[in-house]
């Protein structure tokens, strides 16, 4: 499957701040050092179209990346690993929170767990948000070619605690890549919930 053709359209640090359109949205949350940047590189097929650092936590403001004429991606900061000042984390926490709890175009949201770790108590808590809001919620289980075969199966038993078949995945590899797109696709450009 071909990539999603994207570009970078706006950054917002606030939800007063986010573009004023009728794309549907579709959001890329997950902890700091999860590879968030290194997905979305991986489903444009546009190497540096979100930056990634050997840092966690680099992407600090909701980045919107218009993919074809209806449809958003947007990066959302990440959570938990970074080391960054308190009161900055507490303003990028708050930003997220609005974003996800009070954002219009928001039709999706596809949250990122390590694979290696299995879900912890923020990812449960944005799956369950996701849930109340009535968006498509997508798993996406990074990081996937770090696990030897034996340990595959205990990592995909891991996930269940999120209610939902995970997309095993590795920006690395590719493996699920085309998978993960299809599924975006299919609540993105359509609007289907």
């Amino acid at each position: 499957m071909s990539a999603i053709k994207a570009e970078f359209a706006a950054s917002a640090s606030a939800l007063k701040d986010c573009p004023r359109w009728t794309r549907r949205e579709v959001a890329i949350a997950g902890r700091s050092n999860v590879g968030k940047s290194s997905l979305l590189n991986a489903l444009t097929g546009v190497r540096g179209l979100a930056r990634t650092s050997r840092t966690p936590g680099r992407t600090q403001a909701i980045n919107f990346f218009a993919a074809g004429d209806s449809m958003a991606l947007v990066d959302l900061p990440g959570y938990g690993y970074a080391k960054i000042p308190q009161a900055l984390a507490e303003k990028i926490a708050r930003a997220m929170d609005e974003y996800l709890a009070g954002r219009k175009n928001l039709h999706a949201l596809v949250l990122l767990v390590d694979c290696r770790r299995g879900p912890e108590e923020e990812e449960v808590r944005l799956a369950g948000l996701a849930r109340e809001r009535g968006l498509v919620l997508i798993v996406a289980a990074t990081k996937f070619d770090k696990l030897r075969r034996s340990e595959r199966a205990a990592a995909v038993e891991r996930m269940r605690a999120l209610e939902i078949e995970p997309i095993l995945c590795s920006s690395v590899t590719g493996e699920g890549i085309d998978a993960l797109r299809r599924r975006i696709l299919s609540v993105g450009a359509r609007g289907t919930r």
